[in-house]
């Protein structure tokens, strides 16, 4: 062989086995988690740990759902190594279909267990709250409200707020309220919630807007809703709500290993970066969200779970009940 088909061949060969060694170097996540907040932590990731971080984002318009149709429709030849919700609901509908796979991360030991899976399919993280926002201007400190039921007592009638519960973090809540009472309970409070005139927004960003203009005097949105309102120095107070009984919805946005992910090492090595605890601190700084484990150091105005009272949630049977309530829901709103 002459000198030419050989140094044709020897590139050839660096080629390939440099793509080979750039695609084991890899990592690929699909995250329902917003851009903005997620990418930064991603590429410090990229930087620490010396791999390329491929990372496929929810857009505005799939609404958390773009993602996990993705991870589904990809199920026989998986493409992505882990899967980062925004919310602890949809990781159920992948493990369902037997998509996930177990990894107890060392750096899950300081979350506490009511937050993560037994079997080690997802573990929760920085979490959003179901707060009340309240605007101080109308709402006198004695008669502050405090439970998730003062939005249908009558003497708040026509001036309370509440996002459309067929859709978000609303749908969420309610499906937690009719496991926590039962349907019964369930399906009175929001008859008592039309018949006492609260305005059904559009969103949770609506809501703190009704909230924080004086529209209506308190609403029901997430602590992130909460914080750009105070953030904006609006005239609101805001209230962790039944903190004597139920106690407060909490959220964790999740990370579980997809089954035959092509790069699972490097899977795993990502789940444990974004279960660290500095990952918790720049989330609450970043996006307002709640620290799972204690001990985080966190903004003015956000708390740490262990500050107070959560709500005790199978995360499981909540991801059933959204599913079977959509249709009465829809009908309940008129759709």
């Amino acid at each position: 062989m002459n000198a030419r088909p050989c140094a044709v061949f020897l590139a050839i060969a660096i080629l390939v086995l440099g793509g080979c060694s750039n695609r084991s170097r890899e990592v690929v996540i699909y995250t329902s988690v917003d851009q903005v907040v997620s990418e930064p932590i991603l590429r410090d990731f990229e930087k620490q740990s010396g791999l390329t971080v491929r990372a496929v984002f929810d857009t505005e318009e799939t609404k958390s759902t773009g993602v996990l149709n993705r991870l589904v429709a990809e199920a026989a030849h998986p493409q992505a190594d882990v899967f980062w919700s925004g919310d602890p609901v949809r990781p159920f509908v992948l493990i369902k279909r037997g998509l996930v796979a177990p990894y107890e991360s060392p750096n899950a030991a300081g979350i506490p267990p009511s937050f993560r899976a037994s079997d080690g399919t997802w573990t929760g993280f920085a979490a959003r709250v179901r707060v009340l926002l309240v605007n101080k201007n109308r709402v006198a400190a004695l008669a502050m409200p405090r439970s998730i039921r003062d939005l249908a007592d009558p003497r708040w009638k026509g001036m309370t707020a509440v996002a459309n519960p067929i859709f978000g973090t609303t749908t969420m809540h309610v499906a937690a309220l009719f496991t926590t009472w039962g349907e019964e309970q369930g399906r009175a409070f929001l008859q008592a919630l039309k018949d006492n005139q609260a305005r059904i927004a559009s969103s949770n960003g609506e809501v703190k807007r009704l909230v924080a203009s004086g529209g209506v005097a308190f609403g029901v949105a997430d602590t992130d809703d909460a914080q750009e309102a105070l953030a904006d120095h609006a005239p609101i107070d805001v209230v962790f709500p039944d903190q004597d009984g139920i106690g407060t919805l909490v959220m964790p946005t999740t990370v579980s290993l997809m089954r035959g992910a092509p790069h699972a090492d490097a899977g795993k090595k990502l789940i444990d970066h974004l279960l660290r605890p500095e990952v918790e601190r720049r989330l609450a700084e970043a996006a307002a969200h709640v620290p799972l484990r204690g001990g985080v150091q966190t903004p003015p105005g956000i708390k740490r779970a262990d500050e107070f009272e959560a709500m005790n949630v199978d995360y499981a049977r909540l991801a059933d009940e959204m599913e079977r309530m959509q249709p009465w829901l829809k009908s309940w709103v008129g759709l």
